[in-house]
């Protein structure tokens, strides 16, 4: 039997009208949760589809087997699209736990495991960010950590630094001021050795800010490393005497680097008399340049004895304000500074796009900078 346009309309209307029903009845299960919404859907089809088929047979006077048995397969149809929704619903929310997890691990400043679990394409994608999100976030925690311990020792540090120095000027100017100095000319000398070292901290710290802030100006120049390395130990030659310490280099003759020789200079000065100053009395210390063809670097290489480094501050040599402990602490303590001077190297080596590393050797411990080759 051919439905007519009166039989369609009447489908349509028993359709709307118990498709309306249902939709009004599952509005607190749609507002619960997602598993809901997607039930109310299978609901709402299942309900119109039947309501549909019962008012057009209806209209059309078919029997009541007939509309009996489709009705059934319509019902059966339902059943199947709602226990395949159930399953699909119990998988999207378990692939949401998994992606509520990672996120309370972020919050929590650890990155998200999720155990390889295989999620949707779309979930999946959002779940690599998630992690990518909780490492970044987590190396951000660490670098923030190290930052503000780094800030604290140096406060501590530069305290105890300037306390002394302006504690022995403050002694010395009341002593003159009272006439009792035993030696005017000896206090003299005294307070301009104390404030030349007063104006090398101050000095350097201005040139940390400045290596922070990215503001470090440089020349350009070819300059020749040999050159730098010849000065540097012709410089520090009287002080490794008066510590007792051997000083040798070794140079290459052809390693030469584009960028300012002065700073070059003060940073390799930096190395080397922090080796002295930490090498034990009859060590020694040797300084090497050699070049490298692939890559093409220049490598400077400043060995020393000073007992090796704890492995668990190998990492933190190159901070603000860090000395060192044990192995590391210095042979002659008026030397001891504000720990400023290997930062600053670090700061010069990088600005020249170089690196700078340390690792220990036999009885000391190695420093290696290396830079780009002079085209």
């Amino acid at each position: 039997m051919t439905p007519t346009p009166h039989d369609i309309l009447v489908a349509a209307e028993w359709a709307i009208a118990a498709g309306l029903v249902a939709w009004l009845i599952t509005i607190p299960l749609r507002r619960r949760s997602l598993a809901g919404l997607l039930a109310s859907v299978v609901f709402v089809g299942t309900t119109a589809s039947v309501a549909a088929m019962v008012g057009s047979f209806r209209a059309m006077f078919i029997s009541t087997n007939e509309l009996v048995l489709t009705v059934t397969v319509a019902l059966a149809a339902g059943i199947i699209a709602s226990l395949t929704a159930w399953m699909s619903i119990r998988r999207q929310m378990k692939d949401r736990e998994v992606l509520r997890n990672a996120v309370q691990e972020i919050e929590a400043g650890r990155i998200p495991n999720t155990d390889g679990r295989r999620l949707s394409a779309e979930l999946e994608k959002l779940r690599a960010q998630l992690e990518e999100t909780g490492r970044r976030l987590t190396e951000s925690r660490e670098r923030e950590r190290a930052v503000e311990t780094s800030r604290r020792e140096l406060v501590a540090f530069l305290s105890h630094d300037l306390r002394t120095p302006l504690a022995g000027l403050r002694a010395m100017s009341e002593a003159l001021e009272d006439g009792v100095a035993d030696s005017p000319d000896l206090y003299y000398k005294q307070i301009r050795v104390e404030v030349e070292r007063l104006t090398n901290m101050v000095n350097d710290l201005f040139d940390l800010s400045r290596i922070q802030a990215g503001a470090f100006t440089l020349s350009s120049e070819t300059v020749a490393l040999d050159d730098v390395v010849s000065d540097c130990l012709a410089a520090l030659a009287p002080l490794a005497r008066a510590r007792g310490v051997r000083l040798s280099g070794q140079t290459s003759g052809a390693a030469t680097v584009s960028g300012d020789g002065h700073e070059l200079n003060r940073a390799l000065t930096n190395l080397v008399a922090n080796a002295i100053r930490h090498t034990r009395t009859d060590g020694a210390i040797d300084v090497t340049v050699q070049v490298r063809a692939n890559p093409p670097l220049a490598e400077v290489v400043v060995r020393d004895e000073c007992g090796g480094i704890p492995r668990e501050d190998l990492d933190r040599v190159f901070e603000i304000g860090f000395r060192g402990e044990a192995a590391r602490t210095p042979q002659h303590q008026e030397e001891v500074s504000a720990g400023f001077g290997l930062a600053i190297t670090r700061g010069i080596v990088e600005a020249h796009q170089g690196t700078i590393e340390v690792r220990n050797v036999d009885g000391g411990c190695s420093f290696t900078v290396r830079l780009p080759t002079a085209a």
